[in-house]
């Protein structure tokens, strides 16, 4: 499993980051510059793969907001990763509906099928995975999406599960 300790080296963000915030923020009006913050985290997050802590107080200090408002909706929001991801981050939907027709059963499949725990990372970097709340497929499940595309697939099954991740290795490793 592969693991990264996160220290707090400096974050620098590119001239053409920067010009992609300055883009943003124009779109709002003067001292509104917050309103920014969900699509520049989007951009901070593509570019690094995660938001570290150093990464969000770096974007507080470009919003000239505090350090927590970012956190608070950094962490709010199951679509931003507070930790590094894998390559393919497989998000199970965990909710009452999924679980009733085996989601539960899948993410053991997967933890087992991929060696590592819910959140973690696999030593070969392609993969993590954990449950998130409901992915809007009550009907097709269980059901899960990879990002960062946010591919979606439904009525899984262990071999699907084998499927999905077989092809994802052959992709990731090309």
């Amino acid at each position: 499993m592969l693991r990264v300790e996160e220290t707090q080296v400096p974050v620098a963000f590119t001239p053409e980051l920067i010009a992609k915030f300055d883009d943003i923020v124009s779109r709002y009006p003067e001292g509104k510059q917050k309103s920014a913050l969900l699509p520049i985290l989007h951009l901070v997050q593509a570019e690094f793969g995660w938001l570290s802590s150093a990464a969000m107080d770096k974007v507080a200090e470009y919003l000239k907001i505090q350090d927590i408002e970012v956190y608070e909706v950094a962490t709010f929001y199951s679509m931003y990763f507070m930790r590094p991801q894998g390559k393919y981050a497989l998000e199970v939907c965990r909710t009452g509906p999924c679980c009733l027709v085996g989601a539960e059963k899948i993410m053991d499949y997967i933890e087992q099928k991929l060696g590592v725990k819910e959140g973690e990372v696999t030593a070969d970097g392609l993969f993590s995975w954990r449950g998130v709340e409901c992915l809007a497929a009550c009907g097709f499940g269980p059901v899960l999406q990879i990002g960062p595309e946010y591919t979606f697939y439904e009525n899984l099954t262990p071999q699907s599960v084998d499927h999905l991740i077989a092809d994802l290795k052959v992709k990731g490793n090309n």
